[in-house]
């Protein structure tokens, strides 16, 4: 690696704004929320296949109960004061 480089990446990931699996419970959230957005596109898209649009439907509410989860989770990290 030459010296520039060495220089650019000696101070990565020394500053974090909250610990490890705090950040991980937002940015799966965050993840998982712009997924639920896209399951009605998906189920629109499905028309009239049956089967197709089930799938998209079953994924949608597991995609919802999991979103709760995590967001349970994040008031759990927050009302401890681990956050």
């Amino acid at each position: 690696m030459d010296l520039h480089a060495q220089d650019e990446m000696q101070h990565l990931g020394k500053s974090a704004g909250c610990q490890n699996h705090n950040h991980d419970i937002i940015h799966e959230l965050s993840r998982r929320l712009d997924s639920l957005w896209r399951y009605d596109q998906y189920i629109a898209n499905a028309d009239f296949r049956d089967g197709l649009r089930t799938f998209w439907e079953d994924a949608k509410r597991q995609e919802e109960e999991n979103i709760e989860r995590l967001k349970g989770l994040l008031c759990e990290e927050l009302n401890s004061g681990c956050f």
